[in-house]
């Protein structure tokens, strides 16, 4: 019925409520566990309801951003190990001259802006020419 009215102290006391708290005199109040806010002032206000769930979209999709990058860099360093790995077990011979130590750099120099030319979008032909 529309007359029928229950105090929040009188909701936590007849429920033995767990979530809410509701405090008399100075510093009083109507405290709540979040999950419960965040459901009445949704009752409340439906803007209130829109407001949040536009949020929660948000966080989740920055998120997702942030785990694909992550994930990314998690494969980058597993992929290195094993470059590296096989590089020094089938190319590498035991003792290296400085001129061979040099070209080993520049190949791995060329691979990495390589990596950012493919990145960029650049054609192969492209590719090839700025980086002879």
């Amino acid at each position: 019925m529309n007359r029928f009215i229950m105090s929040v102290k009188q909701w936590v006391s007849r429920t033995n409520s767990k979530g809410i708290i509701a405090k008399a005199g100075r510093y009083g109040g109507t405290y709540a566990y979040k999950d419960i806010a965040f459901e009445f002032a949704s009752w409340l206000s439906p803007q209130f309801k829109l407001y949040l769930i536009k949020e929660f979209e948000k966080l989740k999709k920055e998120e997702q951003a942030l785990l694909g990058w992550t994930a990314k860099r998690e494969l980058a360093k597993i992929n290195y190990r094993i470059h590296t790995d096989a590089i020094k077990s089938n190319l590498i011979p035991p003792e290296l001259t400085s001129q061979q130590t040099n070209e080993l750099i520049c190949i791995s120099n060329m691979e990495n802006i390589n990596a950012v030319l493919i990145e960029d979008g650049l054609s192969q032909q492209e590719r090839l020419i700025k980086l002879k």
